[in-house]
């Protein structure tokens, strides 16, 4: 699979289990694509939700994708700090100009002072129910919602301290 090419526009794509369009992202920039991660910003971006509601983003994100972990980062600039919006969900894929991956519910919310909270709980159980999950992907989403809160307590990859600043700047130089 090719990266996307910096500087580019793209839309990102959620999914359900059960393969229905979850939410989609109009319009969002590559910063940095590779064949196993993407880093993408948007702000003020048009969202539909699979009921077709819309609605617009309120503040810049940087978001980080990778094609070998179970959860996407999006960091959200707001006046009193960066919060973070972890999705627990597939690892992402790159086609025809779309980033698309599987929404597993489970979220965890990150405020700026690392504190976290796991969101979500009972909607997974639902739709575990409800789509049939399979069995092995209890183990594999726990295993990486634990991977990912040692991101957060070590303030690794997209929770270090300079993050999402130095690739909010650089979204600034493509603006």
């Amino acid at each position: 699979m090719a990266g996307p090419k910096p500087g580019s526009s793209i839309q990102i794509h959620s999914y359900k289990h059960n393969g229905q369009l979850h939410r989609v992202w109009q319009s969002s920039m590559i910063l940095k694509g590779t064949s196993t991660s993407a880093i993408i910003a948007n702000d003020k971006t048009l969202v539909t939700e699979s009921d077709g509601r819309t609605w617009i983003t309120r503040e810049p994100a940087i978001c980080y994708f990778h094609s070998n972990y179970w959860f996407n980062v999006i960091g959200m600039l707001r006046n009193d700090g960066i919060y973070y919006y972890c999705n627990i969900s597939s690892p992402f894929v790159y086609e025809n100009n779309i980033i698309k991956y599987i929404d597993y519910d489970l979220d965890i919310k990150v405020f700026p002072d690392m504190t976290y909270t796991l969101l979500d709980e009972d909607e997974y159980e639902l739709h575990s129910k409800i789509m049939n999950y399979p069995k092995g992907l209890d183990r594999i989403l726990q295993n990486n919602i634990n991977y990912l809160v040692h991101w957060i307590r070590q303030r690794k990859g997209p929770f270090s301290p300079e993050f999402v600043d130095q690739w909010y700047e650089r979204f600034l130089t493509y603006r």
